[in-house]
This record gives structure tokens, sequence and C-alpha cells, in this order.
């Protein structure tokens, strides 16, 4: 019996619109391939431009809409005359919240064919997957401004981490590191921070001794930033606080060769939810609407949900296709230093599929 997934396109902003077509086209070959189908339902008007019309990123029912889908896949959010955290926790915050995504999961991986700008990320060397804290952490609602526009002006931004929502990441992240190379990272900042990061490095503590197959460490933010850049093949699982966990992940694509090509997954591993998958790179408005954007990352985003919704191998062909045509080709969009269009790129990735 064929088995149909429920997906959510939104393509919100700029190039997101650009890069999501190329991840269906892909997607509906390894579909007839494997045989399950995907129907699509797509919400093209949440967006930047939806909040300038009607002041909002999108309906007031929207949770509610994309409560019953699989999954979500998102092109990208933000652009020029909406301030970036009007459009971020207008859309793509409240879903993570709404769903208890709970984890943020990019993969990095130095591909045969990129040159990256880090002389130590060789291909086949760099593999890692950064674990982020995608609820709480630094990115909490606890705060408020005082005073606005006296001298004595001030912003107060809360910090929250619980024991519920930093174990169930940890536990997460220490299972993955024991189905991959059996290693793990933790990202702290102890000796500056002087209650948050103790609390997580006690936790990482007690979590650890339930995975003694998993050989572990801690390392300081400044330090860790440092050693992604001088020893990025040394890393395996790398798991952190949301604000440290964003700022790494997106050094780590930089070091890859092009966040052009980071996906990443917000996931509510329990399943109660709709997961959502999104490249990294952004709207991008410099280039939107000139049909040169990069889909490899939401490609990639696209293969992360098909291994969510439980087909593995249909992922490994997508990221192996990725791979060969990387590889094997001198096809390249302008962010990997070719002349390829988006349409070209997607058009000899599907030839290798």
């Amino acid at each position: 019996m064929t088995t149909n997934h429920r997906i959510a396109l939104i393509p919100g902003d700029g190039i997101g619109a650009e890069v999501l077509p190329p991840a269906q086209q892909v997607l509906d070959v390894l579909g007839r391939r494997h045989g399950f189908t995907l129907s699509y339902t797509s919400y093209d008007d949440w967006s930047c431009e939806r909040y300038l019309r009607e002041g909002a990123m999108m309906p007031a029912d929207g949770i509610d809409q994309l409560r019953d889908k699989d999954a979500i896949l998102l092109g990208a959010v933000g652009y020029p005359g909406v301030p970036d955290h009007v459009s971020l926790w207008g859309l793509l915050i409240p879903i993570r919240r709404s769903f208890r995504q709970y984890v943020n999961l990019r993969p990095i991986r130095v591909f045969e064919g990129i040159d990256s700008p880090v002389r130590g990320a060789r291909p086949g060397e760099v593999d890692f997957v950064v674990v982020r804290e995608n609820m709480e952490g630094e990115y909490s609602e606890v705060g408020g401004r005082l005073n606005r526009g006296f001298p004595d002006e001030i912003a107060v931004q809360e910090a929250v981490f619980t024991r519920a929502g930093v174990t169930r990441l940890l536990d997460f992240a220490f299972t993955l590191a024991s189905r991959r190379g059996g290693r793990l990272t933790s990202a702290t900042k102890s000796n500056g921070i002087v209650h948050t990061m103790p609390f997580w490095d006690q936790l990482v503590t007690e979590r650890a001794a339930s995975f003694p197959q998993v050989a572990w460490d801690q390392e300081h933010i400044d330090a860790l930033a440092a050693k992604f850049v001088l020893e990025p093949a040394r890393f395996d699982v790398v798991v952190a606080s949301n604000l440290f966990g964003d700022i790494l992940s997106d050094l780590a694509a930089a070091v890859a060769g092009s966040i052009g090509i980071a996906p990443a997954a917000n996931l509510n591993p329990e399943r109660d939810f709709p997961s959502m998958f999104e490249p990294v790179h952004g709207s991008a408005p410099d280039i939107a609407g000139q049909g040169i954007a990069n889909p490899v990352g939401a490609i990639w985003s696209a293969a992360m949900m098909l291994d969510h919704l439980g087909h593995p191998a249909a992922a490994r062909e997508i990221t192996d296709a990725i791979a060969s045509v990387l590889a094997k080709s001198d096809v390249r969009t302008r962010d990997l230093g070719g002349t390829a269009t988006t349409a070209e790129f997607t058009d000899r990735l599907i030839e290798f599929l």
C-alpha cells in the first residue's frame, strides 16, 4: 500500500520560493522510485510581504492549519523593510515552539569537489553534526525594556535553562553519538557565565553516565569556535545551547564551503507534532529573483525530511547524488565558484539520481 505524506510548503521570502521547487522535484523522483507519495499544501503568502500588507507573517490560525501535516518544508524568512525579530518571531519561532521542535539538527560535511576556505577541512574527513537546543536557553521571551527613549533606558533579556529542556536535548545528542562515531563535544562557557552554564555542565555529566559507549568532552565556546577552524575533522556530535548552537552551525557551514549547501531540521523527536526542515542560507535578497540560488541546502533538508518520515534509503540517495554532482561534474552555482543557474544545477542532480 502506497504511503502518502502530507507536506506543508512555506516558501517565505527571497530565494525561498526559488529553492523549494527543486526540492519538490527531487522528492517526487524519490517518491516514484520508493513507492510513496507526497501531497503538498503551499502557503505562498506567509511572508514579510504579507506582514507589510496585513501586519502579520501568517494568519491567526496558521499553526492550526499546519497541525495535521506530517512535515513542514520551509524556504526562508526575512526581507528588507521588516526587522528580523519581527519576521522570525512572527513565523519561524512560533512554529518551532508550538510544535515542540526542541532539537535543531545541522549536519556539516565537506564534499569532494568543494574547496573549503579552511586548509584542514578535507573531503571525507569533516563530517559532523551540531545538535542545538531550539526552544529555550538564550532565546527566551523573558525580559523587557524600560524607560524607552530616556538616557537611562535599559533592556533585560533572561536566559532560561530547564532541567527537562536540557536533559531531553542531551539524551537525543548522546543517542545520536552512539549511532555515529561515538564522540560528543559539549559547548559551554561556565568560566564566565556563572549560573546557566555550570548547570548545563552538570546535566551533561549526569546524562553521560547513561551512555558509557560515548566518549565526551566539553569546550568553552570561544576555544571551540577556534577549533572548528583549526581542527574541524576532530568532531562527531557537538551539542550546544540555543545561541551557541546557532553560531557554531553557521561557522561550520562556512568551513564546509558555503552556507548555501547547509540544511537544518527542527525536530519533535516524539512525533507528537510535525517537524520542520529548512536550508540555513536565509532569504538572500541580494540575489532573489535572478534564478541563481544554490538549491542544495533545500534539497538536503528535504532528504532529512525523508529520513524523519521513515525513508532512510531514499534520503541517502539524495545525499549521494549531491556528493556525486559535486565530485564528478563541473556544475556549480555562483556561491561555489560556478556559473550554473538554480535550474541547471537541479537538472544535473536529477540526472545523477
